[in-house]
């Protein structure tokens, strides 16, 4: 039994409880875990600490819990052997952050102690497939909150993947997250987090704050108008082509703001696509793919008529190209968004190494239209910390 402060009043709860708990041993195991679960929650609900999620352990059974799509943080095996030791040994010493879904929970911090739970027979066995969960307040269930919160419980353990972390400051850019509330939210200074935008190769579109404040992915937009996508580049001003610049550490590295891309306005950019799910999305994807001839039609129409977008991306050395392109190709033919490129994992080996063979043709075909030196694929593939492929 736990010391604590001397009990001055209440004792007598306390004595009528022991028949309760003799009750509760006769119970079977699964139904006790459930019934501790709700005796837990009224006492959570009664706590001077009820604000606190740490106050109220649930165990909840494995199927019910699923693992978050955006943690960045990784744990080298030895680390995971050592977190595994150390549950075995000790126990959950420390919950699992969750937050309560429409069909379960989904984890917040702790995806490695879930592994653990999951993975290690004797762990498996100890808590009787089932985790310990805290689960976060109401008020914190938005997505970027949740993200917010993971960031904040990995910063000061293991160690961030660069690129995931930049693609998750793109991921609060697009729900309206200024700089200022990234930087409070997850520990980040100014400096810091205009290098991941820049990692993504996206830093001009989250430039503009008047951008920024109008795009609202998970509010409702109104009379809005929308311009209509063209190939006719004859309708750029000189002033928009004046935009055109290029980076100092590359004389020939050529940029465009984000109303010039092509990509951008065909709904590269989009989080989902309206009507399909996300498995449907990467089957899309995964079909389109593996088809050469279409796949190799649909790279042709980009590089021949997407002109600012290519110059903007295929100038730029330091990212993925063979990826971009294919993303492209996909928006463009197909309207799936770059959001989906996972797909690109449900090909073959045979039929990966083809289409990226098929979209380094088609890069080589646009340097050289463009009076620029042709490229190997691992020169065309060199920033993969820019862009995943596909």
């Amino acid at each position: 039994m736990v010391k604590s402060a001397p009990i001055l009043f209440g004792q007598d709860i306390i004595e009528r409880s022991a028949a309760l708990f003799d009750e509760l041993e006769a119970l079977p195991t699964d139904n006790r875990i459930a019934v501790l679960n709700e005796i837990r929650s009224k006492l959570h609900d009664h706590s001077p600490f009820k604000d606190e999620p740490v106050d109220c352990v649930y165990w909840i059974p494995f199927d019910q819990v699923e693992a978050n799509d955006y943690n960045p943080n990784a744990v080298a095996p030895p680390e995971m052997k050592l977190l595994e030791h150390s549950i075995g040994e000790d126990g959950y010493t420390q919950p699992i952050v969750a937050w309560e879904t429409e069909t379960g929970f989904e984890v917040v911090d702790g995806f490695h102690r879930n592994r653990v739970g999951r993975e290690s027979p004797a762990v498996k066995a100890r808590v009787h497939s089932h985790l310990p969960l805290a689960i976060i307040n109401h008020a914190r269930e938005e997505r970027g909150d949740r993200i917010a919160s993971t960031i904040r419980h990995n910063r000061a353990r293991g160690k961030h993947q660069v690129q995931a972390m930049s693609e998750i400051v793109i991921e609060l850019k697009r729900r309206n997250w200024s700089d200022e509330r990234i930087g409070r939210e997850l520990g980040m200074e100014p400096d810091e987090i205009l290098r991941l935008c820049q990692i993504s190769g996206l830093s001009d579109l989250f430039q503009d704050q008047e951008f920024s404040a109008s795009w609202d992915v998970e509010g409702e937009v109104d009379e809005v108008d929308f311009e209509e996508l063209t190939d006719d580049i004859s309708t750029y001003d000189e002033e928009a082509l004046a935009a055109r610049t290029v980076n100092t550490s590359d004389e020939r590295r050529i940029f465009h703001t984000h109303d010039m891309w092509e990509c951008y306005r065909a709904g590269f950019y989009a989080s989902t696509k309206e009507g399909m799910t996300k498995a449907e999305c990467e089957e899309a994807y995964r079909k389109f793919l593996s088809d050469a001839d279409i796949f190799a039609a649909a790279l042709d129409h980009v590089i021949s008529e997407w002109k600012f977008s290519c110059e903007h991306y295929l100038t730029n050395s330091a990212m993925n190209r063979i990826a971009w392109l294919g993303q492209a190709a996909a928006c463009y033919a197909i309207k799936i968004p770059s959001a989906f490129r996972s797909g690109f994992w449900l090909l073959t080996e045979e039929e990966q190494e083809l289409a990226n063979e098929t979209a380094l043709i088609y890069l080589n075909k646009w340097l050289a239209a463009n009076d620029r030196n042709q490229v190997t694929m691992d020169e065309a593939i060199s920033g993969t910390r820019q862009s995943d492929i596909y």
